[in-house]
């Protein structure tokens, strides 16, 4: 029998716990033992029985896409998160501990991202450590350049609470994606990188526990740089197809303020190369 504190298990117990009975018709009672919706409850309004209920949270069954579905309306859960859920039912299924050979990386595309000089970008593997970044994604960032990990260094390293102008609605929506993104990347380095952020950092802690999900990869990112002051940059992550890379490109928007620091930012990088 599947351990009952498998990730699927407190998924399901962590959204059960935020639905009121009330939000969903249901009397809330004197006698609650649970905070939030019963198992019992969930299983009713997700026209299922009890029994078939309570091995799908073991991760003892693999539901129908329309089970999922069906719990995931009674769960009020985003189509990310259904998603998600999908995933982990998938994990407790049939892909445990099954680990893909990591493939190499193309080095033309350090070529191509040396090229964009108004463009910071950096690429990262699965575990979210930068392989490969051009010299503005560096100027930008020690934790853009090669060897970084912006995720590490966006909970971890103090400095950075001024370098980002919103480091608590950055670190929320980091979370919301690194939620979908480690669904899809089940790497040992990864869950090792989460454990070291649950242990370390007490704002990671608390939002990795409310267990939200949103595949989300772009916004807008609020810096204070140092050399050349505030940048509003928008972001874009691009997945390269048939590996876990993902590329990350920041650009300011044409003739604004934010383009001429990073043109700034560029010369002085240059010119310190010279």
């Amino acid at each position: 029998m599947a351990s009952k504190n498998t990730p699927l298990a407190e998924f399901l117990r962590q959204h059960r716990a935020k639905i009121q009975p009330t939000d969903v018709g249901l009397p809330a009672g004197r006698r609650r033992r649970v905070t939030g919706l019963r198992r019992e409850e969930v299983a009713s309004l997700a026209g299922i029985s009890v029994d078939y209920y309570h091995r799908i949270e073991q991760g003892r069954e693999r539901p129908s896409d329309q089970v999922i579905d069906a719990i995931g309306r009674t769960l009020r859960l985003n189509p990310d998160a259904v998603r998600y859920l999908r995933s982990l039912v998938a994990d407790c299924a049939s892909r445990r501990a099954v680990v893909k050979p990591k493939r190499s990386i193309n080095p033309a595309l350090q070529v191509l991202i040396d090229t964009w000089h108004l463009s910071p970008a950096s690429i990262h593997d699965g575990s979210v450590n930068v392989v490969m970044a051009n010299g503005c994604a560096a100027a930008l960032s020690e934790s853009f350049g090669v060897g970084g990990n912006p995720l590490r260094s966006l909970f971890l390293d103090e400095h950075l609470r001024e370098f980002y102008r919103d480091w608590d609605g950055l670190t929320a929506w980091a979370v919301r994606w690194l939620r979908d993104f480690a669904g899809h990347h089940p790497e040992p380095e990864l869950a090792a990188l989460i454990e070291e952020l649950r242990t370390q950092s007490p704002r990671f802690r608390t939002l990795w526990a409310g267990y939200d999900v949103k595949r989300h990869g772009r916004g807008l990112l609020l810096i204070n740089h140092q050399q050349v002051g505030p940048l509003d940059l928008h972001f874009q992550h691009l997945a390269l197809r048939g590996s876990e890379y993902v590329m990350v490109v920041y650009w300011a928007d044409p003739g604004s303020p934010s383009e001429a620091a990073l043109r700034a930012l560029s010369e002085c990088r240059l010119s310190d190369r010279r």
